[in-house]
């Protein structure tokens, strides 16, 4: 293997912006390894940890930017996540107003779980597989710094729990070096992260970046995640049904633009065999996603 660049934990931001500065530059093709740290920055050291003392201005870290060189505005980047590694403890809050079922509780809640032998050990003796994946990962945005807890075109806090080793996911490029950075690792999660969090963990990300230059006249529907399975356009609005219908819409762009399907066609397809699904519904933003097989798309001419 070519030789990795590691990026420490201590390099984050808060907000994704075209004025941070990089910690690194680096060409197309190179792998990186980047260092994060949980959700909580790592504030939450136990169960017994005072709730009411976490400092909200340091949630989601993520680790970088990074400026891939060539990267130009209009360009794809391809993020190849070649592998996770989340450490041996992991973190969950629960609270009143928090998540969509925070009307449940009274008052905030820690759970700290261990991780051991490819399972986290939940209270009651349950034992759940690790199915680690990246919840905050993206580019900076051209116009106003979005909050890395948020998620929006650029990418940011989309909470996908696909977004995981052996997966690509294209990001758009709309400042000079694309300025990546990523962070919020889960050692698992479900769709909707209902409770606010998954099991949020410290870790470690190994990626090989590369630039896209895309043909003319035919973008691609960006955020888009590429799985050996299935492909999935991904959609971040304020209200659940938008993220729904910006997730579509962009699937049946992929399928109109580079499968050259007639608009009828493209929407019946979708009807078909597509899937609409739900990546978290408690952001600022929600996210959805649009799951369509590899195998229809290669039938198209569309290779991911």
């Amino acid at each position: 293997m070519s030789s990795v660049h590691r990026i420490s934990r201590e390099q984050v931001i808060y907000a994704m912006s075209r004025d941070n500065p990089p910690v690194l530059s680096v060409d197309s093709g190179e792998r990186l390894l980047f260092e994060t740290c949980d959700c909580f920055q790592d504030q939450i050291v136990s169960e017994d940890t005072p709730f009411e003392g976490v400092d909200w201005a340091r949630i989601n870290p993520a680790t970088g930017p990074v400026f891939v060189r060539g990267a130009e505005p209009g360009d794809v980047l391809a993020v190849d996540i070649e592998h996770i590694e989340v450490g041996e403890r992991a973190v969950m809050v629960t609270a009143p107003g928090l998540g969509i079922l925070g009307d449940r509780f009274s008052e905030a809640s820690i759970r700290s779980m261990a991780i051991e032998g490819g399972q986290v050990l939940m209270p009651g003796g349950i034992r759940l597989p690790l199915r680690p994946m990246i919840g905050v990962i993206g580019t900076a945005p051209a116009g106003e710094p979005v909050s890395c807890g948020t998620p929006d075109a650029h990418g940011g806090n989309m909470d996908c729990k696909l977004i995981s080793a052996g997966h690509t996911l294209y990001l758009p490029v709309q400042v000079p070096g694309a300025l990546l950075a990523l962070g919020d690792l889960h050692a698992a999660m479900g769709d909707g992260e209902v409770s606010v969090c998954g099991l949020e963990v410290a870790g470690e990300v190994r990626v090989r970046l590369r630039v896209i230059k895309p043909e003319a006249g035919k973008p691609w529907p960006l955020p888009l995640l590429s799985t050996p399975s299935h492909a999935y356009t991904l959609g971040s609005a304020v209200q659940l049904d938008e993220a729904a219908l910006l997730a579509s819409r962009q699937m049946a762009d992929l399928l109109t633009q580079h499968g050259r399907m007639s608009e009828v066609d493209a929407v019946n397809l979708m009807s078909i065999a597509g899937n609409l699904q739900i990546c978290q519904i408690v952001d600022p933003k929600k996210t959805c996603r649009f799951e369509m097989p590899q195998a229809l798309l290669q039938q198209l001419g569309i290779a991911l």
